[in-house]
């Protein structure tokens, strides 16, 4: 991780900090009402996801997008890989057509600033970590998770030292900026779709600065070149 990366990320957290005092686990009416539509399609959004399968080499791993993420993402050479539909407000064309239900959804609510599938490998376990912005909110829906021996989620996602195992269409509203980790203790590889949520409920000041530094992001993304698809 680069010094300046760190500056900037230390500055955005004291500057949310002052702000927002909301817990790790957030209500989803008052945060994001739109994840009642997520949640009812969840069986055709598994369909979508799990057509990507047989392609999943050609996913990006998650380092592949963002280098400064590398020890996260190649953490015990282990694959994470990000199919990523929208990111911070621009889409990726040619993805989101590749999800026609997941892709409306998305251009249907514009607090929706990123939206990814997650495809984590067999045995794969992001160490714990912390998210640097405070201004979005992270939507975690399971689509494809594997079970143990025992018949429950196998995949468990660890936040602020609390463990949650999500099941297929079992969702979770969250502050990233609080510590966690996932781990995938089965030999099948889970999927779980993201969401980068615009926070709700914020004063004027720090809208504007949350609105600052999407743009700087997408600004970053396009010089880049991220993403070889045309911008939607």
């Amino acid at each position: 991780m680069s010094v300046a990366y760190s500056i900037a990320r230390a500055g955005m957290t004291g500057v949310y900090n002052t702000f927002v005092k909301t817990p790790s686990v957030l209500d989803p009416e008052t945060y994001f009402p739109g994840a009642n539509e997520f949640r009812q399609n969840w069986e055709v959004l598994r369909q979508e996801a799990l057509g990507l399968v047989d392609s999943l080499e050609t996913v990006p791993r998650f380092h592949e997008l963002m280098p400064e993420q590398y020890k996260l993402s190649a953490h015990g050479e282990k694959e994470w890989r990000m199919f990523v539909l929208r990111a911070y407000g621009l889409d990726i064309k040619e993805n989101m057509n590749r999800c026609p239900t997941l892709r409306d959804l998305v251009q249907a609510n514009d607090s929706i600033k990123s939206a990814s599938l997650s495809f984590l490998a067999p045995g794969k376990q992001v160490p714990t970590h912390t998210g640097p912005f405070r201004g979005i909110t992270r939507f975690y829906m399971g689509l494809e998770v594997p079970t143990d021996e025992q018949g429950q989620p196998g995949v468990t996602l660890t936040i602020d030292n609390k463990s949650y195992r999500l099941g297929n269409g079992e969702a979770l509203l969250w502050d990233d900026t609080y510590p966690h980790s996932v781990s995938n203790d089965t030999d099948r590889w889970r999927i779980a779709l993201l969401l980068d949520v615009y926070r709700a409920n914020m004063p004027l000041p720090l809208r504007a600065f949350t609105d600052s530094i999407i743009g700087m992001a997408r600004m970053s993304i396009k010089w880049r070149k991220i993403f070889p698809e045309e911008f939607a």
